[in-house]
């Protein structure tokens, strides 16, 4: 019996389990896509020195918004793996706001833009956990006939 039974119905979560990891996969590489467009729209914008130019892209928004949502249900359909996957998304999407104010500074003091290294690193680590999550049919029976 599960304890959240009579709270939330929880009976989706069993229906698309299984594909919730490949989502957090493919929307990890679109927020990987978007954080380079997202750079090079910012580059355009820093040109006229205004930081009120600088604008939130909004596909890397909707994608950092989808990795929490995703994330958060993947918490509910295997609560560990969840939690683990979840660390390194909250600080991804933590890390892309304060890139972006970094952006605006940037632009304000007259620097040049740079990329955004805490965002590019950490949405590597979530990459791997993605590969590891999304694709494990493709390795786990390798690994079950070694350790077995």
């Amino acid at each position: 019996m599960d304890p959240l039974q009579f709270l939330v119905p929880l009976e989706w979560i069993d229906a698309i389990g299984d594909i919730i990891p490949i989502a957090i996969l493919v929307v990890v590489l679109a927020n990987m896509l978007t954080r380079f467009l997202s750079h090079r729209t910012h580059q355009k914008q820093a040109q006229d020195g205004d930081d009120e130019q600088i604008e939130r892209f909004l596909p890397h928004v909707i994608t950092n918004f989808a990795l929490v949502f995703l994330v958060f249900a993947f918490m509910l359909y295997r609560p560990v793996s969840g939690a683990i996957m979840a660390i390194p998304i909250v600080g991804l999407f933590i890390a892309d706001i304060f890139e972006f104010e970094a952006r605006k500074v940037e632009v304000r003091n007259k620097m040049t833009v740079e990329w955004p290294k805490s965002s590019i690193a950490a949405s590597s680590i979530v990459l791997i956990y993605a590969l590891y999550y999304g694709l494990q049919f493709l390795f786990t029976p390798y690994l079950g006939s070694i350790f077995a």
